[in-house]
């Protein structure tokens, strides 16, 4: 496998893990920054995990092993320590403006030729670009799990330059995904259409039209979804959900408004898959 050139991930939970372990199939070197050296150790493990499981479904590359892989991961705990020669620096910290902000405001200044990708699935690429040396911006969307998700949404602000989008889609297609590009918008393209379901879903449940599991399998097999909207708000994180309602409705109105079952249920810890009970027990 080619080498290619080296990249960084700032987050590694579940979708920084996953981020990685894609990045170093791909042949690249991975810098993998997380808070503290317990979350260091944890991220560590996570991308081990997700390497394992694709090693016993045969899902490396030929002739590579996990141990190969692992070999090109550099972990630490301060973006400033980020290598100077990334080309690629992908951020996975939590849905706020101002984190993101910051940690990408450190590796642009640590990495001055990198295009700076945020993985957001809802917030205004632009309004994080606007501290930033804008043209190099991006919004880099991945789907959980990383993976085995194939889809990439690319999102462009008004900054974001020509070269940053050509140098971002030619990464997603050395992942082996595809790339749609869409432009800055609240909730992008997949985000909106997905959580639109998502809330009518649970707005049946909550009104007794079906259970989870018949509107799922209605979605499943009448619409040819792999999985039902609400397994997959399971999936996301009912929290999630709620974040990106919550920030919808701000910013399109009313009809983004979270029912009030998911409230409940967020109130309650019914968080789904992660707290081991949303719409289905993952217990």
């Amino acid at each position: 496998m080619d080498a290619r050139p080296t990249t960084a991930v700032i987050g590694g939970g579940t979708m920084g893990a996953g981020i990685a372990h894609v990045l170093l199939a791909a042949g690249s070197p991975v810098a993998l920054v997380e808070a503290d050296s317990a979350r260091v150790d944890a991220s560590r493990q996570a991308v081990v995990a997700s390497l394992d499981g694709a090693a016993q479904r045969g899902k490396l590359p030929e002739g590579t092993s996990r141990d190969d892989l692992l070999a090109r991961l550099t972990m630490s705990t301060s973006v400033d320590e980020l290598p100077a020669d990334a080309a690629l620096v992908v951020e996975a910290v939590p849905e706020r403006v101002d984190i993101k902000q910051t940690v990408l405001g450190g590796a642009a200044r640590a990495c001055p030729d990198a295009v700076l990708a945020s993985n957001t699935s809802s917030l205004s690429i632009g309004a994080i670009a606007a501290e930033l040396p804008g043209d190099r911006v991006i919004g880099m969307h991945f789907f959980n799990p990383v993976p085995a998700q194939k889809l990439v949404e690319l999102v462009v602000h008004p900054g974001t330059s020509e070269a940053t989008t050509t140098a971002t889609r030619e990464w997603v297609e050395a992942l082996g995904k595809t790339a749609i590009v869409v432009n800055d918008a609240p909730g992008f393209a997949t985000s909106r259409l997905g959580l639109t379901v998502g809330l009518e879903a649970i707005r049946m449940v909550e009104e007794g039209v079906a259970s989870p599991e018949d509107i799922d399998t209605g979605m499943q097999l009448g619409y040819r979804w792999p999985m039902g909207p609400l397994r997959l708000t399971d999936v996301v994180g009912l929290d999630v959900r709620l974040a990106i309602a919550e920030h919808l409705t701000r910013e399109l109105g009313p009809r983004f408004t979270p029912p009030q079952l998911l409230r409940d249920k967020v109130e309650r810890g019914e968080l789904g898959q992660k707290s081991g009970r949303g719409f289905y027990d993952w217990s």
